[in-house]
């Protein structure tokens, strides 16, 4: 027996390839098992959630996970049964895409424009979640100062929470369509940054599929990725962290393609919008100097240096106080209004004991981000896959340590883990050694005909 086959072996006897192996043999009951707890987290939100824009996603999903379990289950019922195209587990997101998703969306982009409800702290008038609007401000802000922030200072009032920006000036340029916009309904509807948002999102999706020669999609990726209770509440209440991840995404394809000036270029943008991707380019740093070389890496961080400036600088000139005051305190609690982050996570949780509790969180964070890069030293991310595995679990530990945070920049996770998948799946490396029945299930979708 062949060295290499003594391995394969050795591998497969593993718990996590155990572990694989025993849900491969049951994709339909692993589908059933996650839409009934989907169906379980949006009733939940539907009956307990302040938020007027939680509660309709949550009224719509239920019937989306609902709708799919049903499907799944009829299936299970039914495995012998010929194939055809009803019977593909396909169905079942296209039914929390349309149901889930897509209905509480334009109900709330059309309830936004008649009944209005932003710039209230009454959280059961708001169609949009805050950062839709703020960002939209910001947009109008930049067009008639040159700077996206507010002048706190010279509110002639006390400021409140939304009055703050807490993004990179790049996340202005969502809010443009809206902005320019004529104040016609239908126009403001149309420019909601939502659909900004999620139009981003989705061509950085498509762009990296295509860049990277992915030509299906397992389905256990999409449901991670994209009808995963994260990613469905925040396309359909706010949105600014799906066009982020995107970017990454994006980001993580260029660099993993071989093309680290674009790659810099993207992440200057997106670290530029907001400062949690900044993981991400230290990920793609390790992937760049992998695959080509120091040369290459001193080319990225050049061109990442150079674009972040450019970006931030003329902005940073007109009001250097605003910049600091939106960007730097706010966020980490020193500005004259503390931040709302604070979702009862492990990090915060912490903190709220007092000092030493602060202290403790912070280095129980800095331990974690030692982990992280010494696993990055050790075995450098070489492909997109990798890359994405590493910056994933660089947020989670992010999100999960910090001392103010919200628990959906997990959406961060869910969605980088299901790109793990999909560009797992793209690159040939096995998940398992058993695939679904094609007959009864489909696991796939192509993306061209071909």
């Amino acid at each position: 027996m062949g060295t290499r086959e003594r391995g394969d072996r050795h591998r497969a006897r593993g718990p996590l390839n155990r572990a694989r192996l025993a849900l491969a043999r049951r994709p339909l009951a692993v589908d059933a098992a996650l839409y009934l707890g989907c169906a379980a987290y949006a009733l939940v939100l539907t009956l307990t959630d302040k938020h007027l824009g939680f509660r309709v996603w949550g009224a719509c999903a239920v019937v989306g996970y609902a709708l799919a379990l049903a499907h799944t289950c009829w299936l299970l019922l039914t495995a012998h049964h010929t194939r055809s195209r009803l019977r593909s587990r396909w169905t079942g997101v296209a039914a929390i895409g349309i149901v889930g998703m897509l209905t509480p969306l334009v109900t709330l982009l059309v309830r936004r424009e008649v009944s209005g409800g932003d710039w209230t702290d009454d959280e059961n008038l708001w169609s949009a979640q805050p950062e839709v609007w703020v960002i939209e401000r910001s947009a109008s802000t930049l067009l008639a100062t040159g700077t996206p922030y507010l002048d706190i200072a010279g509110l002639g009032r006390a400021p409140d929470v939304y009055d703050y920006t807490p993004y990179g000036p790049i996340m202005a340029v969502f809010g443009l369509p809206r902005a320019l916009s004529n104040g016609h309904p239908v126009i403001d509807v149309l420019t909601d940054a939502r659909l900004v948002f999620l139009v981003v999102a989705a061509v950085c999706v498509i762009a990296s599929l295509r860049l990277l020669r992915v030509s299906s999609v397992p389905l256990r990726g999409a449901q991670l990725a994209v009808v995963f209770p994260l990613t469905a509440l925040t396309s359909t209440t706010a949105g600014p962290d799906l066009a982020i991840v995107g970017l990454i995404v994006l980001a993580t394809a260029l660099a993993a393609a071989d093309r680290p000036i674009w790659s810099a270029i993207v992440c200057a943008l997106v670290a530029s919008a907001k400062l949690i991707a900044a993981p991400a380019v230290v990920v793609l740093a390790f992937v760049v100097t992998t695959r080509l070389g120091v040369r290459a890496l001193a080319r990225f961080t050049a061109v990442f240096i150079t674009a972040s400036l450019l970006v931030t600088v003329p902005v940073l000139v007109v009001d250097p106080r605003a910049f600091v005051e939106h960007v730097l305190l706010f966020p980490t609690g020193l500005a004259a209004v503390a931040s709302p982050a604070a979702s009862p996570l492990p990090g915060h949780l912490l903190a709220s004991t007092g000092t030493v509790g602060t202290v403790l969180a912070f280095t129980i964070l800095a331990a974690a981000g030692l982990a992280v890069l010494i696993w990055l030293i050790r075995i450098p991310p070489r492909t997109a896959a990798d890359a994405a595995l590493r910056t994933a679990v660089g947020l989670a530990a992010f999100t999960m340590l910090t001392t103010a945070t919200r628990f959906g920049y997990l959406v961060y996770v869910s969605v980088l883990l299901g790109a793990v998948l999909v560009l797992r799946s793209r690159a040939g490396v096995p998940l398992s050694t058993t695939e679904p029945d094609s007959d009864t299930v489909e696991g796939h979708v192509p993306l061209t005909s071909s």
